[in-house]
């Protein structure tokens, strides 16, 4: 596996995403929170773009004791949603939310100094 030049990591703003194609392989490369993640853009539902639809952050219920919804809230922890079908995944993991045995291809990103490298 080589590492691939994919940008300046100065020209990431958090929240930014890229799409790269490195071979036979594309690639969604995200940056949240000042780290990078990348993932196979290949989603696990039909093959669509898992790595081009809306990132959002992970909603979550909350409830009573009694079991009775006090609400739904945002969390800190971010997530990608494939457009084609709504296949919501892990930012930091790659792991599809409702079933965390699905998981995207997870690429290492490299960082030197302000350059911004995937192994592929």
């Amino acid at each position: 596996m080589a590492e691939q030049f994919v940008g300046k990591a100065s020209e990431f703003k958090d929240g930014d995403r890229q799409i790269v194609r490195i071979g036979e392989h594309e690639i969604g490369i995200f940056r949240h929170e000042g780290e990078f993640y990348a993932y196979s853009n290949f989603c696990l539902h039909q093959g669509g773009p898992a790595c081009e639809g809306l990132t959002i952050a992970r909603v979550e219920e909350r409830l009573r004791p009694d079991k009775t919804s006090m609400g739904l809230h945002f969390t800190n922890d971010m997530n990608f949603v494939c457009p084609w079908h709504g296949y919501e995944y892990d930012m930091k993991t790659g792991e599809h939310v409702s079933n965390r045995k699905l998981k995207l291809r997870k690429y290492d990103v490299v960082q030197k100094g302000n350059d911004v490298y995937v192994v592929a």
